[in-house]
Order: C-alpha cells, then sequence, then structure tokens
C-alpha cells in the first residue's frame, strides 16, 4: 500500500499505532493480572474451606469436651456419695 500525503499526515497515524500497541500491551497486563488473581482467589477458596472444616472439628471437639466434663462431674458427685455411705458403714 502506497502512502499518499505529507509528513504531517503520517505522524497522527504513527501516533496513533503508537497508542493502540500501548493499549494491546496494557491489555496483555489485565490479562494477566486477572489470571494471578483468580489462581490467588482460587487458592484462598481453598484455604477458607479447610479452616471451615477445622472450625466444625474444633466445635465438635469443645462440645464433646463439655459433656465429658459433665460426666466427670456426674462420677465426682457418685463418689462422694459412696464415699460418704462407706463412712456411715463404720461408725
Amino acid at each position: 500500500m502506497v502512502r499518499t500525503g505529507t509528513a504531517t499526515e503520517v505522524q497522527p497515524i504513527d501516533r496513533l499505532e503508537e497508542k493502540v500497541r500501548q493499549l494491546v500491551g496494557m491489555i496483555d497486563t489485565l490479562r494477566a493480572e486477572r489470571a494471578t488473581v483468580a489462581d490467588e482467589n482460587t487458592r484462598l477458596q481453598r484455604e477458607l474451606e479447610s479452616l471451615r472444616a477445622r472450625l466444625a472439628d474444633a466445635a465438635g471437639a469443645a462440645a464433646e469436651l463439655g459433656t465429658l466434663r459433665e460426666e466427670r462431674e456426674l462420677i465426682r458427685t457418685r463418689v462422694v456419695q459412696m464415699i460418704g455411705q462407706i463412712d456411715k458403714l463404720n461408725l
């Protein structure tokens, strides 16, 4: 293709071409950043699920601990009652 015109007509085309190249570069950069953010988001979602599972396990352990403490207090009360009955028998 043959250019017809003066040097002043070519300068705006050259500037336009440079701006298009800059925009293409910016689009490439944004795509790379979006991919990085998507990967980070995926990693954080996995970590969140893992932490939720650990939290559920901890809640289950806390409930079990509460049950064991209640049982221990019940056994302690029964032992105290038995000791009291044994003491009465020795009198």
